[in-house]
């Protein structure tokens, strides 16, 4: 730890279990570096986070658990909470990880004094529409995700710095006309050791599949459309919980009683590694709602190639031809054409594509990678 970088409070919304984990893993670097702490609002009660850094809880209820009308709410007072604990912490540095909305703590963390970081981890208008309109109409939905988008780009403005986790994703979310601020590689790490190939690609099964959460934004309906467009030999594994789990189970029942689906329900995160290493291909055609999913980092590291959406900062890391395939099309059909395609083709050789995807992970997302692009990025602060 260095005595010569700022300190630094990451302030946070809500947290779920895909939020407490990316949050955890930047805790982990910046704390190597510097002092840290975390406030925070519904961190899940199983968090290691609170035994590692200082935590300042403002709620267990969380802003997005309800109405939309209740959700205002609570993040009018989260804001208001924000503020209040900002005033008594001592770290130089705020950096809000996720809460790109939360304009008035931004505002008041710059007006007593502070250097103010915000760091997108995807797009919370789009995010929160997704989410709106399956309560509301369509149009409602995109007018109340509008004012979000609005404080959204008040924050980055007022802000002293932002960082994205690739350039690509700061592309994807039109934050080049920041450049003089922005730092376009703050890419988070994977754990390269306990993420690593276990099983020789070689001596895989013919198995594709989604490791995630069964929710709409990840394009789980139309995965299992795919799935069920695919020949018998290829195996399609779902492997993860969520509000379409039921969903799916009941659209998909004969291609699970044929054995050429499967769908796991809820794994640990420390069982993730070894469904890794199941599948020959990871299959990701999720929305631009998060800036590089942590998941296809970890299928990588596992040695596994992916096929994704060029979205965010996908298209950095998801090489076509060299670390996985890029979806330019999203009809069905040709996303089934493809799975199977490359599963046949010559050139998709086990010691090439998945080294390579293994090598990417070890040079650019290593523990030891990010904490050296966060030492610049705080020294540069300084």
């Amino acid at each position: 730890m260095s005595d010569e970088l700022p300190g630094v409070c990451v302030v946070t919304h809500p947290l779920g279990s895909a939020g407490e984990n990316a949050t955890r893993t930047l805790l982990e670097i910046l704390g190597d570096l510097t002092d840290v702490s975390l406030i925070t609002a519904d961190l899940p009660s199983t968090s290691a986070i609170r035994d590692r850094h200082e935590v300042v809880e403002l709620t267990s209820k969380g802003a997005g658990q309800s109405t939309v009308a209740v959700a205002a709410l609570r993040f009018a007072l989260n804001q208001l909470r924000m503020c209040r604990e900002i005033a008594r912490r001592d770290e130089d540095v705020v950096l809000f990880f996720g809460a790109t909305s939360y304009l008035l703590p931004v505002l008041f963390a710059r007006a007593i004094g502070k250097t103010v970081v915000v760091e997108p981890r995807g797009d919370v208008p789009l995010t929160l529409r997704l989410n709106w309109e399956q309560q509301l109409p369509s149009p409602l939905a995109r007018a109340l995700a509008t004012p979000v988008r609005w404080l959204e780009w008040a924050s980055y403005a007022a802000a002293n710095a932002i960082v994205t986790y690739t350039p690509g994703m700061a592309s994807e979310l039109g934050l080049e006309r920041f450049s003089h601020k922005l730092y376009p590689n703050g890419a988070r790490y994977v754990d390269t050791d306990r993420f690593r190939p276990t099983v020789p690609f070689e001596e895989r099964s013919n198995t594709v599949g989604f490791v995630g959460r069964l929710d709409e934004e990840k394009g789980i309906r139309e995965l299992a459309e795919v799935a069920k467009q695919l020949p018998d030999e290829i195996t399609f594994r779902f492997v993860g919980d969520g509000p379409l789990r039921g969903w799916l189970e009941e659209e998909l029942a004969d291609e699970i009683d044929r054995g050429t689906v499967d769908v796991t329900g809820w794994v640990d995160h420390d069982d993730v590694p070894a469904e890794l290493n199941r599948l020959r291909l990871l299959v990701m055609p999720s929305q631009p709602t998060e800036g590089l999913p942590t998941t296809i980092l970890e299928a990588m590291a596992c040695g596994t190639p992916v096929y994704a959406t060029p979205v965010s900062g996908v298209p950095d890391v998801v090489k076509e031809g060299e670390t996985g395939f890029l979806m330019d099309q999203t009809e069905l059909r040709v996303l089934s054409e493809r799975i199977r395609s490359v599963l046949e083709q010559d050139r998709y050789t086990p010691e090439r594509m998945s080294g390579s995807s293994r090598e990417l992970v070890e040079q650019e997302f290593s523990f030891r990678a990010s904490l050296g692009r966060y030492e610049n990025i705080l020294a540069d602060l300084e």
